[in-house]
């Protein structure tokens, strides 16, 4: 008896309107797949990914016990990278790009980005902000009030969008996250395909392939990624789990059982 192939979620005429218009006011397209545990060792032989080409990462979030920026779309998080800068964002998401101010539009900090997944998009936007090489170590010791790793530009933000009476620095800091970022060219596929390796305290991990594209090109890009990962046979029409979401979920459970 054979197996009937998994076919991609679709969208609905009404979700692909959406998306459209969302595309069409943004700043770029990330298109993403999460690649089910199952299928992670298959799919890193598949694409000849080496873990020791990759750029190790530390991420830690701020947030509250009890995710209130989460609940309200707010996204604080500051980076530490190997051998580069650490980094800082404040985002927001769901957002309407027509919503923003022009005067955010116009900073070279601030993004909007469309991320697609199959069966699935969401519009964020992002004000990021450079760091120097020890700023996060020194925050997460102590050492360094948290506002003090965001911008004017970040915390205006921040305050704009976070629920009343939460201040960066009464947010707790949670993590650190280890991520494993990997840049491959594949040739069959001609542009850059970034895989990230989240690993999580309880030992589970999420493999999330990447690849950032202008707006006009997105769907264009999206059928050769189709195509090039089901040539490679990478599991497409799997069950997706974004990464910030894994890891803020397992936090507040860590903070809930300390409670209990």
């Amino acid at each position: 008896m054979t197996t009937a192939a998994k076919t991609p979620p679709t969208f609905s005429s009404e979700e692909l309107t959406q998306l459209l218009s969302l595309i069409k006011d943004s700043d770029s397209v990330e298109l993403k797949l999460t690649v089910p545990d199952s299928d992670q060792r298959s799919t890193a032989v598949a694409l000849g990914m080496d873990p020791l080409e990759a750029q190790i990462r530390q991420i830690f979030f701020f947030e509250t016990p009890d995710l209130k920026l989460d609940k309200a779309g707010v996204v604080v998080r500051a980076r530490r990278i190997q051998g580069k800068g650490n980094d800082s964002v404040v985002k927001l998401r769901p957002v309407e790009p027509a919503d923003m101010p022009a005067k955010l539009r116009k900073s070279p900090a601030f993004r909007i980005e469309v991320d697609a997944l199959p069966g699935g998009f969401v519009c964020s936007a992002t004000m990021k902000g450079m760091l120097g090489s020890t700023d996060v170590r020194r925050a997460v010791a102590g050492d360094l009030p948290v506002r003090k790793l965001f911008s004017k530009e970040q915390r205006a933000f921040y305050a704009a969008h976070a629920p009343d009476g939460v201040a960066l620095d009464d947010l707790t800091i949670l993590g650190p996250i280890f991520v494993l970022k990997l840049r491959m060219r594949p040739k069959e596929l001609n542009r850059r395909l970034v895989a990230e390796v989240w690993l999580y305290p309880d030992g589970s991990r999420v493999l999330e392939l990447s690849t950032r594209c202008g707006t006009t090109e997105a769907f264009q890009v999206a059928a050769e990624l189709r195509a090039f990962l089901g040539a490679k046979g990478v599991e497409v029409s799997g069950e997706q789990e974004t990464k910030t979401r894994k890891a803020l979920e397992y936090f507040a459970e860590t903070f809930q059982n300390a409670g209990a």
